[in-house]
C-alpha cells in the first residue's frame, strides 16, 4: 500500500515535475471512455475572485483566481462507490493499469463493496488521478487547479487569506505530523470564510494540474535553499511557517505520477463560474 509521508522535521525535499503517463499501444484514450453520469448532490461554497502569490513563480507574482464553486468537503467513499457501480470499468478489477496502479482501492472488500471497517462518510483515498477526473467528468465538475485549491486553502474562519497568522500555519504542520487521518469522517474540521471544510486536516487532495510545477532560475523559491532554511530550523515566524507548509505541498505534488494511487490522498471537485 503507497504511503506518502512528509515529515516536518528532518527531511530535505526535491521538487520535480513529473508528467501524465503516455498512452500505451492498443489502450483507448481517456477522453473517449463513456462515462454514466453520477447524481452529484454535495454541497459546493462559492469562492470569490481574488488575488494570490504562489509559492512558486517569478517573485511579487500574484495570480488572479477568478470565481468558482468548490464542493465543501471531499468525494466519500459512499460516492466514488457509487461511480464505480453506474461506470464499470473504473472497478479495481477493470480498471487499466496505466490509468491507476495495484493499490487502487486496495482498501475495499471488492470491486462493489466497502470493507467492514471503513467508514462510508470518510473520503475515498487510494485514487489515482485519472479516476478522480473521471468522477468530475461524470459529475460535471472538474478538478480544482493548484491555483484555485491554494487559493481556497488560504482561508481560516474569519480571513480570505490567514496565511499570515502564526496559529494558522501552526495548524497545518500538526496535521501533516499526524498519522492515519484519511480514515476520518468528513466535515470534522472547521468550514473556513468561503464554508469549505477539510482543506487541511484530513488528506492530501489531487488537483487537475498537480504535475505543472515548473523550477527555474526565475523561481521566486530555490528549492535547495529552502532545504536549508526549513530542515532542522530553530524559532521561526508566520512566514517561515506559511513558506514550510506550501513547501511541503509543492513537495508532495512533485512527488507524484497520475496513475499513483495513495493512502492518505482523495480528492474534491470544482465548478467555474
Amino acid at each position: 500500500m503507497k504511503t506518502i509521508l512528509l515529515f516536518t522535521t528532518g527531511i530535505c525535499f526535491a521538487v520535480s515535475c513529473t508528467r501524465v503517463p503516455a498512452q500505451e499501444e492498443g489502450t483507448t484514450p481517456l477522453a473517449q471512455i463513456a462515462l454514466a453520469p453520477v447524481a452529484d448532490t454535495v454541497k459546493m461554497a462559492e469562492v470569490k475572485s481574488g488575488v494570490y502569490t504562489p509559492f512558486f513563480g517569478k517573485k511579487d507574482t500574484t495570480i488572479l483566481v477568478r470565481g468558482f464553486m468548490m464542493d465543501v468537503v471531499p468525494v466519500t467513499n459512499r460516492r466514488f462507490l457509487e461511480f464505480v457501480k453506474h461506470n464499470p470499468q473504473w472497478r479495481r478489477s477493470q480498471v487499466k493499469h496505466i490509468y491507476a496502479e495495484a493499490n487502487y482501492l486496495v482498501n475495499w472488500a471488492n470491486d462493489t463493496t466497502l470493507s467492514p471497517a471503513m467508514d462510508p462518510e470518510a473520503p475515498v483515498t487510494n485514487i489515482s488521478w485519472f479516476a478522480a477526473k473521471a468522477y468530475c467528468d461524470a459529475a460535471g465538475k472538474s478538478l480544482p487547479t493548484v491555483d484555485q485549491w491554494e487559493y481556497a486553502a488560504m482561508a481560516d474562519k474569519t480571513s480570505a487569506d490567514a496565511r499570515n497568522k502564526t496559529t494558522y500555519n501552526k495548524d497545518i504542520l500538526s496535521w501533516y505530523e499526524k498519522p492515519n487521518t484519511a480514515g476520518n469522517r468528513v466535515h470534522q474540521t472547521p468550514e473556513n470564510v468561503w464554508g469549505i471544510a477539510d482543506l487541511h486536516g484530513l488528506v492530501w487532495e489531487w488537483t487537475a494540474d498537480f504535475n505543472e510545477v515548473m523550477l527555474s532560475g526565475e523561481s521566486r523559491k530555490d528549492v535547495s535553499n529552502d532545504a536549508a532554511k526549513f530542515c532542522g530550523s530553530g524559532s521561526v515566524g508566520a512566514t517561515d511557517l506559511m513558506n514550510y507548509a506550501a513547501f511541503m505541498r509543492y513537495a508532495f505534488r512533485g512527488s507524484l505520477k497520475a496513475n499513483y494511487c495513495v493512502q492518505n490522498q482523495g480528492f474534491r471537485a470544482v465548478k467555474n463560474l
